[in-house]
């Protein structure tokens, strides 16, 4: 749970990168400071533990007393055959019915499965609001006492906006449950809105730990992720917990509905579902007239990309069209969930480029340090370049970041060298896109497939090795992975001259199930022999997911491949359908709105 892409950055930097040493003749003052700033840490980290001591009791004494209350209960709802079966299927079973046994006449109000999925919900959203308010308490002390870095401040914010979106994915979780209680057809509808809700599920447990994640960088850092563990990670095993029962009421019902959908030949040159014929033509046309126009040069609307964020519509239905003119908008962005259905579109990939250098060494988060964050539903992008000038020296520096679902992006490029580009959670399309990187240069944990993209790796810094993908997959229930199609893997030109000093990999297991597909692709020898890298010794190598299926060029070769239990060189067809854009983002309606070329099925 705890394996951080922060802590393994050293492996893969500069030795004595972040260990430069200073001159001797103020070393006694300089003691001296340290002495006393490590004893007014201590003191306050000792107050946070206190204070997070003080939470877990109040809570122990809160469940106790509920207990108490509803003891009678406690026996019903183990006897219960409904939650029973349904907590049996989840892999927190004890979490599942303890929870349930501090609702009051609980046993009585099941009445089928869906039920004790909803309860668990409401359950899961107290607990989030719960961790809102310990994070505000944390963040008001360490401000108080002056007594939290620039990036642990940075931290905790991003965890503040992270439980802004776990409330937005929880609640839309449950209207998917309301609305399918409500409709008269109750049986066939529940699998209709299943995968919204496993999609949303699964952002939400993203998110607790991308919030962990960002304590990860320092001692300092991981003692006020020590007084925050507890709380997220009980949000985590709720939502796992609900994602279980979804997937174990509705597999089945999906396979029908699948079988009834889909075509086994596909339906070859298309887009996912989600993407409208209005939206496919939007990404497509060589003209469009936009609702605002930025232009660095004052000949617009607005000067920056930000400012016309800021003005755009919030909950818009519809799609609002911000034109990006030709320039370098050196700036970043972001997208906030409120700002829905937003289109950029520059003057071309090398004419409009967004460019900044945020990054981890300087003091960021990983998070916090994309030059564009989109996360607003329904993004789209084309023609435009995202940029992270921070270097490889800078550890983690992102140059795009997207939580948005059923967004997508067309020739686009992303620029950077450590963790380009985050696909962070949820539904995502990226088609003719170039992402270029070093170390880990796709990761996050989103249902993400690039079609037709060109995915290069760069000259790292000495002593480096490259990972294309480093996927973060958490839970064996979570719809999620990278699936690259029909691409071309392959090195800049930096790269080439020296490529045999860099060794170069189709990725590593940044989390216990990460799961990456490569299929259809042009896989160039810049990839060692051996295809796939480990994260820390055996870990992750039984649990993941890595499947290769139909690849060209030099380095698609699988003789040599690593031989673990999780890897596997797929020769039937039938095995990696379920990873089209037309199975794995339910990409027919959504995609066939942007108006981008895509292929559904194989």
């Amino acid at each position: 749970m705890n394996h951080t892409k922060e802590n393994i950055a050293p492996i893969f930097s500069d030795s004595g990168a972040d260990n430069c040493s200073t001159g001797t003749s103020t070393s006694t003052t300089l003691a001296k400071k340290k002495k006393g700033k490590l004893v007014f840490f201590s003191i306050f980290f000792s107050f946070l533990f206190l204070f997070s001591a003080f939470l877990m009791v109040v809570a122990l004494v809160e469940r106790n007393s509920d207990n108490e209350i509803n003891g009678g209960d406690i026996d019903k709802i183990a006897a219960h055959p409904i939650i029973k079966s349904s907590c049996s299927s989840t892999l927190y079973p004890e979490l599942c019915f303890s929870s349930m046994s501090k609702v009051s006449g609980a046993a009585d109000k099941i009445k089928s499965p869906k039920d004790v999925i909803e309860l668990s919900l409401n359950l899961t959203i107290t607990s989030v609001q719960q961790n809102y308010f310990t994070i505000k308490k944390i963040i008001s002390i360490g401000k108080s006492k002056k007594a939290l870095t620039k990036r642990e401040l940075t931290a905790l914010h991003d965890c503040l906006e992270l439980v802004d979106e776990t409330l937005d994915e929880l609640f839309k979780s449950q209207q998917d449950l309301k609305d399918n209680t409500s409709s008269a057809s109750n049986k066939t509808t529940i699998s209709q809105h299943a995968e919204h809700i496993k999609t949303m599920l699964s952002g939400a447990m993203t998110n607790q730990e991308t919030c962990l994640d960002g304590f990860s960088h320092d001692s300092a850092d991981k003692k006020v992720r020590e007084a925050l563990i507890a709380g997220q990670m009980h949000v985590f095993h709720m939502c796992s917990n609900a994602l279980a029962m979804i997937r174990n009421i509705t597999d089945s019902e999906e396979g029908d509905d699948m079988a009834n959908q889909y075509s086994p030949e596909g339906n070859g040159k298309e887009w996912p579902d989600w993407l409208s014929a209005g939206d496919r033509r939007l990404l497509q046309a060589p003209t469009l007239t936009p609702n605002v126009v930025v232009a660095a040069d004052g000949s617009g609307d607005y000067k920056t990309v930000s400012e016309a964020v800021a003005a755009a519509p919030e909950g818009s239905s519809t799609r609002y069209i911000i034109k990006i003119k030709a320039g370098v908008y050196r700036e970043n962005v972001e997208v906030p969930k409120k700002k829905t259905n937003l289109m950029f579109v520059g003057d071309g990939r090398v004419n409009t480029i967004i460019t900044g250098n945020r990054n981890v060494v300087d003091g960021s988060t990983t998070f916090r340090s994309a030059t564009v964050a989109v996360v607003g539903d329904g993004f789209l992008a084309r023609d435009i370049t995202f940029e992270n000038t921070a270097g490889p020296s800078k550890h983690q520096a992102v140059a795009l970041r997207v939580g948005s679902d059923l967004s997508a992006f067309y020739q686009c490029d992303m620029l950077a060298y450590q963790d380009t580009l985050y696909v962070h959670s949820l539904r995502q399309f990226f088609v003719n896109c170039f992402i270029a990187g070093s170390v880990d240069f796709i990761f996050g944990n989103a249902a993400a497939i690039l079609q037709d993209c060109d995915i290069h790796a760069r000259r790292p810094n000495p002593g480096q090795k490259n990972m294309v993908t480093a996927q973060g997959r958490e839970d064996p229930n979570q719809n999620t992975g990278i699936v690259i199609q029909k691409c071309r893997i392959g090195a800049t030109k930096d790269l080439l001259a020296v490529q045999s000093s860099f060794p170069t990999y189709l990725g590593r297991p940044w989390k216990l199930y990460s799961r990456t597909i490569v299929m259809q692709s042009d896989i160039s020898d810049v990839i060692n022999p051996a295809g796939w890298f480990m994260w820390d010794g055996n870990f992750a190598l039984d649990t993941l997911t890595y499947r290769e299926y139909k690849n060209t060029g030099a380095g698609a070769g699988t003789a040599n491949r690593v031989t673990w239990k999780g890897f596997k060189v797929v020769t039937n067809p039938a095995e990696v359908e379920p990873f089209t854009a037309e199975r794995f983002i339910a990409g027919s309606s959504w995609l066939r709105s942007t108006g981008f070329p895509f292929f559904l099925g194989l």
